[in-house]
């Protein structure tokens, strides 16, 4: 099964815009998860209190396939670009197959531009990002390891 979600970024305010979206839709948090939780990448800088305490990605389930999902924005100095308010929506396939990823992947790429490559994760899922040809941003992920 495929399913399609939004996947909102802001530009250090997640947690309060999530916070806002758990009451509106009195749901609770299926994951949260900090930009200091993540292992460093090499010739990384290291990164600041306000950097790592940002949300590198909340989940809130919305009903029985829906999920609202977010997280802040990263600066270029930890790997992100600039944010553009406006422009910070990015659209979300979950799948339950790494072969109907890489196919959803292959074709959405081409003529676009692959942001990351479909890998596995330090969280457990297999994952990549693309920007398709006609500029909409997608994030592509298969949860192998759904408990963690």
């Amino acid at each position: 099964m495929t399913t399609i979600n939004p996947y909102l970024t802001f530009d250090g305010n997640c947690e309060e815009a999530f916070n806002f979206y758990k009451g509106v839709f009195k749901k609770e948090f299926q994951y949260v998860g900090r930009f200091g939780e993540m292992p460093p990448a090499e010739g990384q800088e290291a990164l600041s209190p306000e950097q790592a305490n940002r949300i590198m990605h909340v989940s809130l389930p919305i009903d029985g396939e829906s999920v609202l999902m977010g997280s802040d924005s990263m600066d270029e100095s930890c790997g992100g670009g600039p944010f553009v308010k406006g422009t910070n929506i990015t659209l979300s396939i979950n799948s339950t197959e790494t072969t109907e990823a890489d196919r959803l992947y292959a074709a959405l790429s081409t003529n676009g531009a692959q942001t990351m490559p479909m890998s596995q994760t330090f969280w457990g899922a297999y994952f990549g990002m693309l920007t398709d040809q006609f500029g909409i941003h997608w994030m592509i992920n298969v949860d192998v390891n759904p408990h963690k």
